[in-house]
């Protein structure tokens, strides 16, 4: 598998493995759940061929990437009603395109700080993530029916 500048990429995780425990996917992209006590229902958006940029891809696919990354948010916000939803696209680490979606609560062990910042205290705890419901609620969004209240 080569990347957008035809560069080999035999050692990238986003494309040897799902990233999580996969969710939805079409041709482009997949909708992945990270197993996190303390952040349930924290997801990725990945694209499913290897570029490393939002600039790698073309206006559509940029679209369409940000369509599923906002379903994905208003699916989490309609299920778990969190305080907040974080949105990070970073890559540093993993130069393969991926969102996080992550709901974020004023107690969780992180908050206000980014989930990869300093620990502020224990975390409050939290129920898994009911996956019908927020299967539901996505595939809902993305054909366009609900909306996040």
């Amino acid at each position: 598998m080569r990347d957008g500048r035809g560069r080999e990429m035999t050692d990238c995780p986003l494309c040897r493995d799902p990233g999580g425990r996969l969710l939805w996917q079409d041709d482009c992209c997949r909708l992945v759940l990270v197993d996190d006590p303390d952040y349930p229902g924290f997801c990725r958006v990945i694209w499913r061929r290897h570029a490393a940029e939002m600039s790698d891809l073309s206006a559509t696919e940029q679209r369409h990437l940000m369509a599923v990354v906002f379903a994905a948010e208003k699916a989490l916000r309609l299920t778990l009603r969190p305080d907040k939803i974080n949105l990070a696209s970073l890559g540093n680490v993993v130069p393969h395109l991926h969102w996080h979606v992550i709901p974020r609560w004023q107690d969780d062990r992180h908050f206000p700080n980014p989930v990869w910042g300093g620990e502020m205290r224990q975390p409050a705890p939290r129920r898994p993530v009911d996956v019908q419901a927020l299967l539901a609620a996505f595939s809902g969004i993305l054909a366009g029916g609900q909306e996040a209240e």
